[in-house]
């Protein structure tokens, strides 16, 4: 698939190349250039040159500003940390940039006054291609947000499309920006999507795991204080019958007492990349002294931040298909449109009923708080936050970095939830604005305990100063509204579940549009 990138660019070729029919050095650093992706068996993997016989593997850094205007040279190099002073970091790369928490991050840290880059090869707005999907909010074109971005704020972030599965790539953006920490958004984020069918699951495992083992060799390679902070999942843990501990638990048997990493209990092909990921970074934090933060994330809902706020072209993208949507944010765009909330499951207890149908109110509360406080049985539940709290917690984690060797674990999430809960609370807020809100239950495509013990410690990101945004009245109702204003754009048909746990294949599947 071709990109063209038309803007002022700065360009490194590396040294195992040889140079063009004219010398490279004889050209201006600061050249208006057209490139295009070339053919290769990942997507959006090298750059072209045009208008030569030969190609030429390359870094592109991409200047905010238009054609038209002259960028300041930046120096690669940020301030010199003193041997003598922590470690703070002062640039920042986010992988993944160009997504849904990747770009709110961009936004946050360059508002705070860190030095970012984003690198991304746009593989996600290709996802929407792929299955006919598109955001509820219209999104602006990556170069057209970093120029809006620069116009609003006058800060600059430096742009590497490319594929970190190419390591020739990656180690390039590396060494041309030389990042004192790295957040590592850039993963295929959805369990839905990695169980569509094998091309799917196969894509997953090697996009996500690939890509984070070319960081860590990047890391080793090229910044070795160069702190890591990778988006992992709370869904790494699955729903285990004891307390989730914050990645690690001590634990004694026969007599011996250790603390080890908390037991994994992946629920699909993309949990179970994650897992992998930080087998990965857990090993090279211990024989090679990278120091790296692992942010078990639960399930985001939101898309308005202070940045994405500033200007419609800094929109963020808004998911509500049952793909990549997440579960709030489907439910209050089901809601603005009139469809019925879609809980998968039972979502919650099942109560006893008389022999007309009718539930019989005193006996049902007197039963349920036996039951939940005799057996602290959850039902669908999960880890929520906002993801005004996701950019929060990427900033304490960059602010506070981890030491050499040491592979730290939070929990990041701020509040737990039933989808019943949830379901309960869109309907509500729904009310108030005059929506009728239904609810109805749909069978669950997942493979999971639907009936389970569930409590999940998240402490450490609160230590180190988490000031969490919880889940309120004016949020949804402002969630609502927002889904209100482009329900003209809600494509209903794919609201319902299409991917099935069990049902997955060999055989390459389109969704039924």
């Amino acid at each position: 698939m071709a990109h063209l990138l038309s803007t002022s660019c700065s360009i490194k070729l590396s040294s195992s190349h040889r140079p063009l029919s004219q010398p490279f050095h004889q050209c201006p650093t600061k050249c208006l250039t057209f490139f295009t992706l070339g053919a290769s068996k990942y997507p959006f993997k090298r750059f072209v040159l045009q208008g030569g016989t030969q190609q030429a593997n390359c870094v592109v850094r991409a200047a905010v500003a238009p054609v038209s205007q002259e960028t300041p040279t930046q120096s690669s190099s940020g301030p010199q940390q003193n041997s003598s002073e922590p470690f703070k970091p002062k640039r920042v790369m986010v992988i993944g940039g160009d997504g849904y928490c990747g770009w709110a991050t961009a936004l946050h840290l360059s508002n705070k006054g860190y030095e970012v880059a984003i690198v991304d090869n746009l593989i996600r707005r290709h996802f929407d291609l792929q299955l006919g999907l598109d955001s509820l909010t219209p999104i602006a074109s990556i170069h057209n947000r970093l120029r809006c971005w620069q116009s609003v704020t006058g800060k600059t972030i430096e742009l590497y499309i490319g594929d970190i599965c190419d390591f020739e790539f990656l180690s390039e953006t590396f060494k041309s920006f030389e990042p004192d920490a790295v957040v590592h958004f850039g993963e295929q984020r959805s369990a839905p999507y990695s169980m569509i069918d094998r091309n799917r699951a196969v894509f997953t495992q090697h996009n996500n795991v690939i890509g984070t083992l070319n960081v860590l060799f990047a890391i080793k390679e090229f910044r070795d204080q160069c702190h890591l902070v990778k988006l992992g999942t709370m869904g790494e843990y699955g729903t285990p019958n004891i307390d989730i501990e914050e990645g690690y638990i001590t634990i004694t048997h026969n007599g011996r007492t250790d603390t080890l990493p908390f037991p994994k209990q992946a629920s699909s092909f993309y949990h179970l990349s994650k897992v992998h990921d930080s087998n990965n970074i857990a090993f090279t934090c211990k024989a090679w002294g990278i120091r790296a933060t692992d942010l078990n994330q639960g399930v985001v809902y939101g898309v308005r931040t202070d940045e994405t706020e500033m200007h419609e072209e800094l929109c963020n993208r808004l998911d509500y298909d049952a793909v990549f949507g997440t579960a709030l944010n489907r439910f209050c765009v089901q809601a603005a449109v009139g469809h019925p909330l879609t809980v998968y499951g039972k979502g919650a207890p099942l109560f006893p009923e008389d022999a007309s149908g009718e539930t019989v109110i005193l006996e049902n509360m007197i039963w349920k708080m036996f039951y939940l406080f005799a057996y602290d049985v959850a039902y669908d539940t999960r880890g929520y936050l906002d993801i005004r709290d996701t950019v929060q917690c990427v900033e304490l984690a960059i602010a506070n970095p981890a030491q050499p060797g040491e592979f730290r674990v939070f929990n990041q999430f701020t509040e737990q939830f039933s989808v019943n809960e949830l379901a309960s609370l869109v309907t509500k807020a729904g009310e108030k604005l005059g929506l009728d809100v239904k609810t109805i239950s749909v069978p669950n495509p997942r493979v999971e305990a639907e009936e389970h013990y569930y409590n999940a410690k998240h402490t450490k990101l609160i230590e180190l100063g988490l000031r969490p945004h919880l889940l309120s009245d004016s949020l949804l109702d402002s969630l609502l509204n927002f889904s209100i204003k482009f329900k003209d754009r809600v494509d209903t048909k794919q609201i319902m579940p299409s991917v099935s746990w069990k049902n997955i294949g060999v055989k390459p599947k389109t969704l039924a549009a």
